[in-house]
């Protein structure tokens, strides 16, 4: 007789091709088979999908599949027809089926050729699909994205929580619940709802040691992330943006440069998100450039890079998508881009939500920055969200994350944690992170002054002395006590209640430590300067200076454009301006196309002063033998910005300014600012209408000639010039007309 071993065994190569289970999963199909609860907590990529599929084929009845995403039911669905002869083998059941095809399920189910009928969460609470469930022989019920169903989860969903009323209505089966991403809090909140606090419980490690994890400050993005695909050319990559427009704007730019690249967010029609998912999964297309819609369940073992446009609002949500990369193992490369603009953005969005939706929600983003902003090993710090502990070297030894590559300096810190702990133990330990380090920092938070603590005797102990030199490396701001606060943590010094959304209090062991400090070094947090996240087209790479100016070529540049100045009796600044010589300095253009990708050039500025320039640059680079950097000449998308076409075609019907204004909702000086950016990048523009209505044509002569007779264009300058005669409105306006008639 043989062994449910070998006959699990043999059923897995049957049904699956594998000779062999992939860590727990041996044991928990036992588990589910023997009639129990089961709850699976195990990472992406670690096999989940199995742990229920070959239970509910090897059962008697059909296996109630929860999925919360239409696209995870398809993408399993199809998997599963795969692997069978009997296409009625595996059904899923949601608002995307027509009533022809839901009798074709419903008739399959009934007969009993169906093993798994997903069901997304909504159409499980329909009576009628409740009545047609208790009908049927229900072999076990599988709850997937089982953190759906915690508040504290990065996936909340309310229709998960009554789930468990319902499943006791139709039959109470054994139940196996699995998810990829769980906090202890959450655990507790998936059993505890689901009826399921006995059920054995299978927690797999959430370390993937094959991810190398990377945050950088987010400088110049489209064009790093240009650079980044083009180097793992032909592989397949997923690339995340917060919104809907950024998605379409880099997948744009992604192709214009020669990659092949797809959108995909929940504004695109169902058959469309469809088509490009299959597109990605046939590879047809190397990157998908999406919303965090996609990847639910996508099982695509290849993929070699996941990149964070934006960083995401949980730590969960981050870990969930990271995950996507290198499934089979393989090398797998998570990008992450930083400004903490993103944050703020983040937490505008919670704004009007209900007070505990928004203190669970602020507390997520906080561990979002924690990650970010920490200069300690990055696998540590997730893992230790989790709930686990990592003590291996690994991640260090093989440069596993950009902190383990690039150490940061380390530092005696007995003296600021024996600090710390004692403000913490001294403000009777009911306050979070937050508060505690702008506390320490003496920073006087609206929150510290409703407390009073602003006033409070070690309001400030850790802020730099009198004598501090000011320098970056000494700082001791709030920034620093966080990092200090994070370290604590890591080192189980201080405990951070989640109940408490996320109240800080001394463990056990760091009680002792207050009593009886020790040695503890520190890692020196990082500095993140606010990225310029608005233009992409401020790169400044160049693989001869390691980004510097060619300082030779651009004294060659600047006396060609003080030549061609004095030649057409303009100021040196109309023809290019200086960030725009620096950027040629750096990317050595020598076609137009080139030309136009350069800060501050447009197309009309490109051709009507760009030859000459184009001839030197060439020139200088054969005679210097110089590599170009063509790598990061990267073409950029025509600006579409809907703002733009309305002024142009509105100055076009000579409406005035302040209508324009009025029209978007934007004040006057707005709109010139745009008008600015329109003409600064080679667009002509005629405005002479809205001058002549504010100025005679005498004082329009003497702003059009200081202009041409001075060196810059300084708005402040001429204000003082004219001792304020005229408007920063009406100077501001003489300056676009002299630009646009004479440089553009």
């Amino acid at each position: 007789m043989q062994t449910i071993e070998a006959t699990l065994t043999e059923s897995l190569k049957e049904y699956f091709g594998f000779t062999q289970f992939k860590g727990q999963q041996e044991a928990v199909i036992k588990n589910l088979l023997a009639g129990n609860d089961t709850f699976v907590i195990m990472p992406t990529g670690g096999g989940k999908s199995l742990c229920y599929q070959l239970p509910a084929l090897l059962s008697e009845g059909t296996a109630i599949i929860v999925s919360p995403l239409i696209a995870l039911m398809k993408n399993q669905v199809d998997a599963m027809r795969g692997f069978s002869t009997q296409s009625g083998i595996a059904h899923f059941l949601n608002s995307s089926l027509n009533k022809g095809e839901i009798a074709q399920v419903r008739a399959d189910t009934l007969s009993g050729k169906t093993k798994m009928l997903y069901v997304a969460p909504e159409s499980l609470t329909k009576q009628e699909n409740v009545d047609f469930l208790k009908g049927i022989k229900i072999s076990f019920f599988a709850i997937d994205e089982a953190h759906c169903i915690s508040e504290w989860g990065h996936d909340f969903r309310p229709e998960y929580r009554r789930l468990r009323p319902i499943i006791e209505a139709i039959d109470r089966v054994p139940i196996i619940a699995l998810t990829a991403t769980a906090t202890p809090k959450v655990q507790e909140d998936i059993q505890k709802n689901l009826g399921m606090t006995s059920a054995t419980v299978f927690k797999s490690s959430f370390n993937r040691d094959n991810l190398y994890y990377e945050v950088r400050p987010k400088k110049d993005i489209a064009k790093q992330i240009i650079r980044f695909v083009r180097d793992y050319s032909g592989k397949s990559g997923i690339i995340y943006c917060l919104s809907r427009k950024k998605v379409e704007e880099i997948a744009e730019t992604l192709v214009v440069n020669g990659i092949k690249a797809l959108p995909y967010h929940a504004g695109l029609d169902a058959a469309t998100r469809s088509k490009h998912q299959d597109m990605f999964l046939m590879e047809e297309v190397d990157v998908i450039v999406a919303t965090i819609a996609f990847g639910m369940g996508i099982d695509k073992p290849d993929v070699r890079f996941v990149i964070h446009h934006d960083i995401p609002k949980s730590l969960e949500s981050y870990y969930q998508e990271t995950g996507r990369a290198g499934r089979d193992g393989g090398e797998g490369n998570c990008i992450a881009f930083y400004s903490y603009k993103d944050i703020e953005k983040l937490e505008k969005f919670l704004q009007g939500k209900p007070v505990a939706e928004l203190e669970i929600g602020k507390q997520l983003i906080f561990e979002m920055v924690s990650f970010a902003e920490t200069a300690i090993c990055r696998r540590k710090q997730l893992l230790n969200y989790f709930g686990e502990k990592y003590e291996d070297e690994a991640c260090s030894e093989k440069g596993m994350c950009d902190n383990c590559r690039n150490p940061k300096e380390k530092f005696e810190g007995q003296e600021d944690v024996s600090l710390l702990l004692e403000t913490i133990s001294t403000l009777k330990e009911q306050f979070r992170a937050k508060y505690i380090s702008a506390f320490i920092a003496g920073k006087p938070i609206s929150e510290i002054k409703t407390y009073g603590h602003d006033s409070h005797e070690l309001f400030g102990c850790g802020k730099d002395d009198e004598d501090w030199d000011g320098t970056e490396e000494s700082s001791r701001d709030e920034k620093y006590w966080e990092a200090v606060i994070r370290q604590s943590i890591i080192a189980g010094l201080l405990i951070k209640e989640v109940e408490n959304y996320g109240v800080l209090k001394l463990s056990d062991k760091g009680k002792i430590f207050l009593k009886k400090p020790e040695s503890i070094m520190l890692i020196k947090p990082h500095k993140y300067i606010d990225a310029d996240t608005t233009d992409d087209d401020d790169i400044v790479a160049n693989q001869k200076g390691g980004g510097a100016t060619d300082e030779q070529l651009y004294a060659i540049l600047k006396d060609l454009r003080k030549k061609i100045a004095k030649d057409q009796n303009l100021p040196p600044y109309v023809i290019f301006q200086d960030p725009s010589l620096e950027d040629m300095c750096t990317r050595y253009p020598i076609t137009l196309e080139e030309m136009t990708n350069i800060t501050g050039v447009g197309q009309g500025k490109a051709e009507k002063f760009g030859k000459p320039f184009l001839d030197v640059i060439s020139k200088y680079v054969e005679e210097n033998e110089i590599e170009r950097p063509t790598d990061m000449v990267v073409k950029s998308v025509v600006n579409k910005s809907g703002l733009k076409v309305f002024i142009i075609q509105s100055i076009d019907r000579k409406i005035t300014i302040e209508s324009i204004a009025n029209a978007k909702g934007k004040t006057a000086s707005e709109i010139i600012t745009e008008i600015e950016h329109i003409v600064n990048s080679g667009t002509k523009v005629n405005i002479d209408y809205q001058i002549n209505e504010m100025l005679d044509e005498e004082y329009q002569e003497e702003i059009f000639d200081y202009f041409r007779e001075k060196a810059n264009d300084s708005i402040e300058d001429a204000l003082k010039e004219f001792d304020n005669v005229y408007s920063e409105e009406e100077i501001r306006l003489m300056r676009v007309k002299f630009l646009s008639e004479l440089g553009n």
